[in-house]
């Protein structure tokens, strides 16, 4: 039996309510959040517009009308849709998706702004920086930031790096950073403020899919490198 965690009830916003678990990355709480997610979407009721897992926490977002012509407090019947889906839960045991999604990655530094950088800081070679961020898998925790921006994690330590304090205007799709022992791709052209290490040619994001994003929650990654002529041809 899984033991869910200690939890906080809140209101977010004017039409929303949080469950939050503590402000941390943890596997088995993301798990149990994940199953939450699920558990949640399976029993959906018809005054919930959006269901939003995080790393630690999960957010449902309501429809407020439905509740202005009866006597109902929404906040009461929200806490009851989480408390039954919490029941429901209690008793999965938390595990990892055996979905593996592998991504090729270029490191070369044409692409990759930050990765000589990052080398750098931490007095290693590209060769030595590229393997240690290719021999973990990574879990995705959630989405975000953009739609199929993926927060995955985690980074060896020996090349986590914290994010730029001045985010750049402009970072090329497909650009993967870290931040801190976080990993993540940046789906579309955008600002970020991510150290910058590689670059792959993978679309993240199809709006035309029944499943658009292509990483979901509880997926798990493994990064390849590829030359720079794979990458270009």
């Amino acid at each position: 039996m899984h033991v869910f965690p200690a939890f906080e009830f809140y209101a977010c916003g004017d039409h929303g309510f949080t469950l939050d678990f503590g402000q941390q990355i943890d596997i088995n709480i993301n798990g149990f959040v994940i199953h939450l997610f699920h558990q949640l979407q399976k029993n959906r009721r018809s005054y919930i517009l959006d269901i939003i897992p995080a790393y630690s926490s999960i957010t449902v977002v309501y429809n407020p009308l439905s509740f202005t012509k009866c006597n109902t407090n929404p906040e009461s019947v929200i806490h009851e849709y989480f408390t039954n889906a919490i029941l429901q839960t209690e008793n999965i045991q938390a595990t990892a998706s055996v979905d593996i999604i592998r991504i090729p990655v270029c490191y070369h530094p044409s692409l990759a702004p930050d990765l000589e950088p990052v080398c750098k800081y931490h007095n290693i070679d590209i060769d030595t920086l590229v393997t240690l961020h290719t021999q973990k898998t990574y879990r995705v925790f959630m989405n975000g930031f953009l739609p199929g921006f993926a927060y995955m994690g985690t980074v060896d330590d020996r090349i986590a790096t914290a994010r730029h304090s001045n985010p750049r205007k402009k970072v090329a799709a497909g650009s993967l950073g870290i931040a801190g022992n976080q990993a993540g791709i940046y789906p579309f052209e955008s600002p970020g403020g991510w150290q910058l290490i590689g670059r792959t040619s993978v679309s993240l994001f199809d709006l035309h899919s029944d499943n658009p994003c292509l990483l979901k929650p509880g997926d798990q990654v493994q990064f390849y490198s590829i030359p720079i002529e794979s990458f270009q041809s």
